[in-house]
């Protein structure tokens, strides 16, 4: 099963203005996020520079949708309340692989 992950930033300009706490979530986040990849769990990851505020997306590959909560709900940047995020199920019509 396929799922587009969002990850909705606290304000517009979040990664201009991050704090020290909200910075160190946001590492762990992305060492959180690069394992994942790593065990072939995500398709894509990354920021999209939307004008009206940057937000994470991601395209996860896992068997069920308590899966897909699971991820969201461990990402330290949902767990540690620096940011939300939501998970919509989806179906990928095509994706080039390297």
């Amino acid at each position: 099963m396929h799922f587009f992950y969002k990850l909705n930033a606290p304000r517009p300009d979040f990664h201009l203005t991050m704090d020290e706490n909200e910075n160190s979530a946001m590492q762990e986040h992305m060492a959180y996020w690069a394992a994942l990849f790593e065990n072939n769990k995500v398709i894509v990851y990354g920021p999209v520079f939307d004008p009206s505020g940057v937000y994470g997306m991601a395209v996860i590959e896992v068997e069920s949708e308590d899966q897909a909560d699971l991820i969201k709900n461990n990402d330290p940047a949902v767990s540690s309340g620096v940011c939300s995020a939501e998970v919509f199920q989806m179906q990928v019509g095509m994706a080039k692989s390297n």
